[in-house]
């Protein structure tokens, strides 16, 4: 995993959790985003080392201390990192700091339900901002005609949702990593 594979981690494990981005700091090694929950006002600290502070590459122990006080003096409630591997002790101190670990081994599951709703979600979105309207009928989009694909939300949605009914959750998760990385190129 490249360090943008585990930002765009990042980004569909908020896009999931319907986290709300507050803030973005890039620095060097790694991104910070403060993100809450829509519905509440918890704040949370979703760190992303997009490269390994040694030299095999893994997070260490220092790196979770150092989050831990981050996390203490900027009065977060939760604190997430996410990083390519993590040393055993590393491991250890996010267990007694309360800091959820993701890595590429290491991941939360999602269910497909939650998946394909949030693609949808997603895709409704895009629709709305790339043509104006979501079309009511698969007849409606101008995405597809005479069986090509002009529209890339559309060839996402339509693999979606063939991912969905074989029940292939990790094609699903690059499928809403395609409309988030859609949706931020549409912002720019």
């Amino acid at each position: 995993m490249s360090g943008e594979a585990l930002i765009e981690k990042a980004e569909v494990i908020s896009a999931v959790r319907d986290y709300e981005t507050v803030e973005t700091q890039r620095k060097k090694r790694m991104v910070d985003f403060t993100v809450s929950p829509s519905a509440s006002d918890e704040k949370i600290l979703m760190r992303v080392i997009t490269d390994g502070h040694s030299k095999a590459g893994h997070v260490t122990a220092d790196n979770v201390r150092e989050m831990g006080e981050v996390l203490k003096a900027r009065d977060y409630d939760e604190g997430i990192l996410i990083g390519k591997r993590f040393t055993k002790a590393a491991q250890r101190a996010m267990t007694r700091e309360e800091i959820e670990l993701i890595s590429e081994r290491s991941r939360p599951r999602f269910k497909l339900e939650r998946l394909h709703s949030v693609i949808n979600r997603c895709v409704t979105g895009l629709c709305r901002a790339k043509c104006g309207a979501v079309p009511m009928t698969e007849s409606d989009c101008v995405g597809y005609v005479d069986g090509h694909y002009s529209c890339d939300v559309r060839l996402v949605s339509d693999n979606a949702s063939f991912h969905f009914e074989l029940g292939w959750a990790g094609f699903l998760e690059r499928d809403l990593t395609k409309l988030l990385a859609i949706e931020k190129a549409l912002k720019t």
